[in-house]
């Protein structure tokens, strides 16, 4: 049965390159695969055959045995080491038909075998069916090479994707932490707005209370002096006041008040310079000043407690210059670090009673462009694999309810995005965990 060619080589015309030195058969070969509709050129020996394989680059090559100079055995050896994987199919067409000649041709590299006298008809079906299968063979290759594409794509494709999910959940994470931060600065402003006023007014009144108590005890004691025999019913009131003692505690309970009031105004002050609505914009800041405003606000959480002892905080501040940032950002940074570290402490509190808890915090202007915060605990520290997700979003260690994994995730986002800053952790199981925050100056 005669294999068909497919359409595709028809129009494409594939190349047969004759190699023989009779000019006489090399030309009744030619004519004979012209006929057929295929493409020729010829050569008259080996070394031609090797140049015109590199040359023309044909799709078979019909190649004689014997030839002078390099036959056709040391020719497709010679065909197959030059060429190796883009060797064109080889015929061998020889008169030799022993058993040795054919194992020597296959040997060599050759695709199949014809002897002389050649018999046209098998000698055109073994053309057509090594055309066939060379056609099936490439057509594999370009839909191996097309899969391969495909694959490349979809992997590209799906790396994107998962860039552009981790960058969803990026913006999501920030949209939820900056909603979240814009309403509680907006109620850390209001509730500091409204406990102003009323304290703005006491803390006004409280001299002028202090100054009329002395004037009415002073005149009191005039009564007294001059009066030594009061009436019996003034006598009775006076016994029943302890005069003497409110006169002695008066002056202090006033100054305990005045002290409670200032300690009032600086919380507001704190409050308001945690919030800092008014301040959206990149502005020169104390770094100093929102450490100290954090650390008032989660004052409740660092004092002695009955199930510990109160949280040791070390400041060792450098002197540093003011930092051109936005500032609340940067004191949600601040909040975020020490309510992990104090939530760390705790814990180990809880498991270990002559535990002695402590926040360590280093500033210090590293050169004239940036400066570093160092916050340093000694509580139970992290592990390899938690340190690698510390920063991802909603990853979270603690229990439901506790923490919604955003808190660093955002801090992250604002040291580096906002900042251009950087934020690391180094930490190890049982040493405690240090966060370093680096910031421009600007």
């Amino acid at each position: 049965m005669v294999t068909k060619i497919d359409p595709d080589f028809q129009k494409n015309k594939p190349l047969i390159l004759v190699v023989d030195d009779e000019n006489t058969l090399q030309l009744v070969m030619r004519r004979a695969m012209e006929k057929d509709g295929y493409r020729v050129a010829v050569a008259s020996n080996g070394e031609q055959c090797l140049s015109a394989c590199q040359q023309i680059q044909p799709d078979m090559v019909l190649l004689d045995g014997i030839m002078p100079v390099m036959d056709g055995f040391a020719s497709c050896a010679a065909l197959r080491e030059l060429l190796g994987e883009l060797c064109p199919p080889v015929l061998m067409i020889t008169a030799l038909d022993d058993r040795e000649s054919v194992d020597k041709a296959f040997a060599v590299g050759a695709t199949d075998y014809v002897t002389k006298p050649i018999h046209w008809a098998v000698l055109r079906q073994r053309v057509r069916r090594i055309l066939a299968e060379r056609w099936a063979w490439t057509e594999l290759l370009r839909q191996v090479e097309r899969k391969e594409q495909l694959a490349e794509q979809l992997e590209q494709k799906a790396a994107a994707l998962e860039e552009t999910l981790y960058q969803l959940k990026q913006t999501q994470a920030q949209l939820v932490q900056t909603e979240k931060m814009s309403s509680l600065g907006q109620l850390v402003a209001g509730v500091a707005h409204e406990i102003n006023n009323p304290v703005t007014f006491i803390s006004g009144n409280l001299e002028h209370t202090g100054r009329y108590a002395i004037e009415l005890l002073d005149l009191v004691r005039l009564y007294r002096q001059h009066y030594l025999q009061p009436m019996p019913e003034i006598q009775a009131k006076l016994d029943e006041l302890d005069l003497d003692f409110i006169a002695e505690d008066m002056p202090k309970m006033l100054e305990s008040m005045t002290v409670g009031v200032g300690r009032i105004q600086k919380i507001v002050l704190c409050l308001r310079s945690f919030s800092r609505l008014d301040e959206s914009e990149m502005k020169p800041a104390n770094i100093h000043e929102g450490i100290d405003s954090t650390l008032l606000l989660l004052e409740h959480r660092l004092k002695e407690r009955p199930s510990g002892l109160a949280i040791k905080v070390l400041k060792e501040y450098g002197n540093l210059p003011l930092v051109e940032c936005y500032p609340s950002q940067l004191n949600q940074v601040f909040m975020n670090i020490f309510n992990n570290a104090i939530d760390a402490l705790e814990e180990k509190m809880a498991q270990q009673e002559d535990f002695a808890p402590m926040i360590r915090i280093v500033t210090e202007s590293e050169n004239a462009k940036q400066i570093s915060i160092r916050i340093a605990d000694n509580g139970p520290g992290m592990t390899d694999a938690v340190q690698k997700r510390l920063f991802d979003p909603f990853f979270t260690t603690k229990t439901v309810g506790k923490g919604t994994g955003l808190g660093m995730a955002i801090s992250y986002q604002i040291v580096t995005n906002r900042h251009g800053g950087g934020l690391k952790c180094i930490s190890q199981p049982g040493l405690g965990t240090e966060l370093s925050i680096a910031i421009p100056i600007r």
